[in-house]
């Protein structure tokens, strides 16, 4: 067998290796699970028996347990690594004996709140490693009097809307559209939403936070310190620890709010209203916040054509921003017919393409397992697209197949507040970010790599176009084509490659904090902070 494993290539050996050690760490004799499994009764709280929240492969529910958190079809494979078991923790202390046993029996976790890492990172390793999946741990207390609420790391940002509108009808947060994200890594890698230009992203309200620490030690943000609570708001928790909630701050809004959403092909102007938008959207006021959207849609003729949606969010009411809209932005033709009236959690349930009128009991469903394969990408855009630069690359994107970008207008608040007060250093000086993605059905290596490509080669023809020195990118829209570390492998210079996209300036000083915490490297995955190599200078 050695010699025939000789004879092989370094890649081909890697995989073949990768195989047998997955075939050891499955059988029901593995030492390394059997003694983790042992020692997390003797680590978690008696009054909270830990034994029904472990699920091992011999359990019959395993993989029904690990696919309903996966979003990403590509990371749902005959071939994707599986964890040694998940671990469902049900209170704080499961978390702390997932930490100390995994830590003590040398095996890497996964932290899992929603399971929306683009690149399945919360879920997936090429190591011996379990999943602390975090969806029972979702309570939510909101404080009106005191303006803030707790929320455990499970809980989705829906539940949260829905939560604080039961208890309030003039305070919402500015969090995703997408009602299923978990607020556990949405929150700690600098989440936004439609109200960002009013009052900033998730990290730029948050006062509070518990953390399970490398000793299995729970601090809040006293006792762990202003840099940790630093590094944890935009930089990642779970390259520090495991969040097990956040406090944040309600913020105000009013009893109404104002939505559209406008749809213009190439034939009606899209290119002009594009063009015009990127001028403006970022100069509105606060309270104004318009996505661009360009998409390729099937027309009634059977045909494809590209149409730019044009979603729009006001805090007031309809007259005054018809009136500022048609005043700033009259290409766009926004009608008073275009307008809703609604309330701020009915808003939410708009931005998360439901149909006006939806109830919003939506806001707390959680869908099982995922539905497609795609790839995700970001970008930043410091200076107006041209013209005709913009109609070419609209006409680009009807060469491809189901993608579709969001441009963000940024402006307002987020350029109001310091590039190095959150590790989210995006701020001043971006007129927008722009998410790509691309998705497919077809489950062949040959479609998966096809649509990888497309990706790739799109977003290098919108290079010319875009941020540089670094191509800046949204952590939390994963892509592990800009820089990962791959093989369980931590290089200082590839960590500084994604690090400086992702981070710019701050990178160093979440090395330095990373140091401090967890200076041996448990708290690790592809593109996590490193600790200060003793070759390399920060």
């Amino acid at each position: 067998m050695i010699q025939t494993l000789m004879k092989l290539p370094n890649y081909s050996v890697a995989v073949v290796l990768c195989i047998l050690s997955t075939l050891w760490l499955s059988t029901t004799s593995n030492p390394i699970i059997e003694n983790f499994l042992k020692c997390l009764p003797d680590q978690s709280h008696s009054n909270h028996s830990i034994s029904e929240a472990i699920y091992t492969r011999q359990n019959a529910t395993f993989e029904s347990v690990l696919l309903a958190y996966v979003r990403n079809c590509r990371y749902h494979t005959p071939t994707t690594p599986k964890p040694l078991a998940v671990v469902t923790a049900k209170h704080e202390s499961h978390v702390q004996a997932t930490v100390i046993c995994a830590k003590r029996h040398g095996l890497q976790i996964r932290i899992r709140s929603g399971g929306h890492d683009y690149e399945g990172l919360s879920y997936v390793s090429h190591v011996p490693f379990v999943v602390l999946d975090m969806f029972h741990l979702r309570a939510i207390h909101v404080d009106v009097a005191d303006e803030s609420a707790w929320i455990e790391s499970g809980a989705t940002v829906g539940e949260l809307y829905y939560e604080i509108a039961k208890k309030s009808k003039v305070h919402g947060f500015s969090a995703a559209a997408g009602p299923t994200v978990g607020v556990g890594g949405h929150f700690g890698g600098g989440g936004y939403g439609v109200m960002m230009r009013k009052y900033g992203l998730t990290v730029d309200n948050i006062e509070d936070a518990k953390l399970v620490n490398l000793n299995g030690t729970i601090l809040d943000r006293k006792s762990m310190g202003e840099d940790l609570f630093w590094a944890i708001r935009g930089g990642g928790g779970a390259s520090f620890g495991v969040i097990l909630s956040w406090k944040i701050k309600l913020l105000p809004v009013p009893a109404k709010v104002t939505v559209f959403n406008i749809g213009r092909t190439l034939e009606q102007g899209a290119t002009d209203v594009l063009y015009r938008w990127q001028h403006v959207a970022p100069k509105l006021p606060k309270e104004i916040f318009i996505r661009a959207m360009p998409q390729v849609l099937n027309t009634s003729l059977g045909n494809k054509a590209v149409e730019v949606s044009f979603i729009g969010f006001f805090l007031g009411q309809r007259d005054e921003l018809l009136t500022l809209i048609n005043g700033s932005l009259p290409e766009l033709g926004l009608q008073k017919t275009d307008c809703i009236e609604m309330s701020w959690v009915e808003s939410t349930v708009f931005w998360a393409d439901y149909p006006v009128g939806t109830s919003i009991d939506v806001l707390l469903e959680r869908p099982e397992g995922p539905t497609d394969n795609f790839k995700g990408k970001s970008d930043f855009v410091k200076e107006p697209i041209p013209k005709r630069d913009i109609e070419s690359i609209l006409k680009e994107l009807l060469k491809i197949e189901n993608m579709w970008m969001q441009w963000n207008p940024y402006g307002g608040r987020m350029s109001e507040i310091s590039e190095s007060e959150t590790p989210f250093p995006h701020r001043s000086g971006n007129l927008f970010m722009i998410q790509y993605q691309i998705s497919w059905e077809e489950e062949e290596i040959g479609a998966t790599n096809k649509h990888l490509s497309l990706s790739r080669k799109f977003y290098e023809m919108m290079t010319p176009f875009v941020s540089k020195r670094p191509r800046e990118a949204f952590q939390n829209y994963r892509d592990l084509d800009i820089g990962a570390n791959l093989d369980n492998q931590t290089i200082f210079k590839i960590a500084r490659l994604y690090g400086s996209k992702y981070f710019e300036g701050n990178f160093g000083r979440l090395v330095r904090v990373k140091t401090e915490v967890d200076p041996q490297n448990f708290f690790k995955h592809e593109q996590s902070i490193p600790p200060l190599s003793q070759d390399y200078l920060v």
